[in-house]
């Protein structure tokens, strides 16, 4: 209980509570509603925490299993901390602008990414050399252009399994993708905000940047246990089928041993006529003349 006394007073410390004005609100966020002051919703900070707990230990799971969760954050306040946590945990971030279709046609975004991608080798390797200065040009601020709306979702080879969304009405075309193919939702969810909209709804203040980067560091905190267990279990596996492969090893050759030790038996017994009949065969090439002399 004292860790959930000590997260609701760091939220408290960071300005989470502050909610919009009264006249702005979404009568649907009403059971997160503390109290109004001075016009503004109070969010209440148990509900917060409760819910922050929960995202969390969905996230942890999903980190756990090998899948990734992709960070959404858009306004001015929020970019630089999101795609920096992104980073941490090298998980996939869209923080310039959200490309219609990023997730619905990630097929086509995907064929952009490895544009940008052979760009980047051309103008590394030199193979770009060979063009003139103001293709060369072009070329880089391409790829400038390209890295600055790609670059976070460079390394993301197929859909994520999840988003994490600072602002949902800010973000709303990447949450209608999401829904649209069945992705998990996150999101911090202001009284302005429907919390229905998302799977996960963090009821929090999304417009104060130590509101948002005190959720966003949650999240990641828990992403990066997840990812902790997991290498911890691969590396409980690999020890366990070394282990087996040194046992079954250990089996193999004693049942080898055994085996030669068998035939060892063998060749003293039964088996060393055989061999010893080799140069016998040799012998009658002699030919015995006490025999033949007997018949005649």
């Amino acid at each position: 209980m004292e860790n959930n006394t000590s997260l609701q007073q760091q939220l408290l410390e960071a300005g989470v509570h502050f909610g919009h004005l009264k006249k702005k609100w979404n009568p649907k966020m009403l059971p997160y509603i503390f109290a109004e002051k001075k016009g503004i919703h109070i969010i209440d900070l148990n509900k917060t925490v409760d819910h922050l707990q929960e995202a969390s230990a969905a996230v942890k799971q999903i980190a756990k299993s090998g899948k990734k969760i992709m960070f959404v954050a858009t306004k001015k306040q929020a970019k630089e901390i999101v795609s920096e946590c992104a980073k941490r945990v090298n998980m996939p971030f869209a923080t310039e602008r959200w490309l219609g279709g990023m997730l619905t046609n990630f097929n086509t975004v995907r064929k952009s990414v490895k544009k940008m991608q052979s760009i980047e080798k051309m103008l590394a390797d030199g193979s770009a050399e060979s063009l003139t200065k103001k293709e060369r040009l072009t070329l880089s601020r391409d790829k400038d252009k390209m890295e600055k709306v790609l670059g976070g979702i460079a390394q993301l080879g197929r859909l994520p399994a999840a988003l994490f969304l600072v602002d949902i009405g800010h973000e709303h075309i990447a949450l209608a993708e999401a829904k649209r193919l069945g992705i998990t939702t996150f999101g911090m969810v202001d009284t302005n905000c429907d919390p229905n909209k998302v799977d996960f709804a963090i009821p929090a203040n999304d417009d104060a940047t130590k509101s948002i980067a005190i959720i966003t560091n949650y999240i990641v905190a828990a992403i990066a246990e997840g990812l902790a267990e997991r290498q911890a279990s691969k590396d409980e596996e690999e020890t366990d089928d070394s282990n087996n492969e040194n046992e079954a090893k250990a089996r193999r050759l004693e049942a080898e041993a055994q085996a030669e030790a068998g035939r060892g038996g063998r060749r003293g017994g039964s088996g060393a006529p055989a061999e010893a009949g080799a140069p016998k065969r040799r012998v009658p090439g002699n030919r015995r003349p006490a025999g033949g002399g007997g018949s005649r």
